[in-house]
């Protein structure tokens, strides 16, 4: 199969622009991340590339299928100019490289945990996996291969990741709509959750 990474970086291009700057990461065992950087308005997108290189298997399977499998890259929309979230490359490019470090399956729903702040002074250190199609549409490949997801990452201070963790993604995301929340805001606070 032909290498994804080009295929996937044209299809951001095609969605978002070109790229202002980008970074990569590479961590010990696992293949280069790269993040790239989108400026549009007053909102600035973060999006990883090699991710989908390989796709996320079950980590509980006997051998890992090298064609088959869910594929995916993460970005992260925020306001600029409010916080210095250029120190989020690091963070993403360790979320992106969970699934061939941690075995997992990264989907819509699920939450993900860096630990620490998102960039200095954020309010968060995990994100909700959003469901995919809405701000670049997926990339299919050749069969037998999954399409390739872009699937939006929303920052979650820790007590809305304790109370999705009881609630579930959809209760947190109606509440957030419920309370007009501006998830690209990196300094917003909590929302309410009595």
């Amino acid at each position: 199969m032909a290498d994804v990474l080009p295929l996937v970086e044209a299809r951001l291009r095609s969605a978002l622009g070109e790229p202002d700057a980008r970074a990569a990461v590479t961590f010990l065992g696992t293949d280069r991340i790269e993040v790239l950087r989108f400026q549009e308005g007053d909102v600035v997108r973060y999006a990883t590339l090699g991710m989908s290189a390989q796709p996320m298997n079950d980590p509980t399977a006997m051998v890992a299928d090298p064609v088959k499998g869910a594929r995916a890259e993460l970005i992260l929309s925020v306001r600029s100019g409010l916080a210095d979230t250029d120190k989020v490359l690091r963070p993403l490019a360790v979320l992106a490289a969970s699934p061939q470090v941690e075995g997992v399956i990264v989907a819509p729903g699920a939450s993900l945990d860096v630990g620490d702040p998102l960039w200095p002074g954020a309010p968060f250190t995990s994100v909700l996996v959003a469901e995919p199609g809405g701000l670049v549409e997926d990339l299919e490949l050749d069969e037998p291969a999954d399409p390739v997801h872009f699937l939006p990452l929303l920052p979650m201070t820790p007590n809305e990741a304790a109370w999705k963790r009881v609630h579930g993604a959809q209760a947190l995301q109606e509440r957030w709509l419920t309370n007009g929340t501006d998830l690209r805001d990196p300094a917003r606070t909590s929302v309410p959750l009595e």
